[in-house]
This record gives C-alpha cells, sequence and structure tokens, in this order.
C-alpha cells in the first residue's frame, strides 16, 4: 500500500498514513486525532540543486552542444 501526507483541515496536523488507493479517492480514511473522512493530500517537492559553473563556458561545448555534460 502506498504512504500519503495527508492534512485534515479540521484539527490542522498533517500526517503520513498508510492506505489503498480506494481508502484515498473515495475518502474512508479517517483523521487520527478528530475522526473527520476530510483529509487533503499534501504536496511536498524535493528540493533543486543548480550546480554553477565559476570557469565559464564548457571547453568541450563543441562535443556537448548546450547540454554540457563536463560541469
Amino acid at each position: 500500500m502506498p504512504f500519503y501526507d495527508l492534512r485534515c483541515p479540521n484539527c490542522d496536523k498533517e500526517y503520513n498514513i498508510s492506505a489503498t488507493i480506494a481508502e484515498k479517492t473515495e475518502k474512508r480514511i479517517p483523521c487520527p486525532d478528530c475522526g473527520s473522512f476530510e483529509l487533503v493530500t499534501v504536496f511536498k517537492g524535493s528540493p533543486a540543486y543548480i550546480k554553477s559553473r565559476e570557469s565559464g563556458a564548457c571547453p568541450n561545448s563543441h562535443i556537448c552542444g548546450s547540454g554540457c555534460c563536463h560541469g
């Protein structure tokens, strides 16, 4: 069973709950604290990392093109 990050709008608490897809789509997952079935999905993104090039242009840009692989 997958895990879902869910928040209860009634008690404003977040949970990571294991449930079936059917239980989630049919709103059959009760809040562990208040029992409400109105849990909403919390979307959490993972951090993005951008690597900067300090020395300027890639010396192999004639090989790599715009998607440089020698950073």
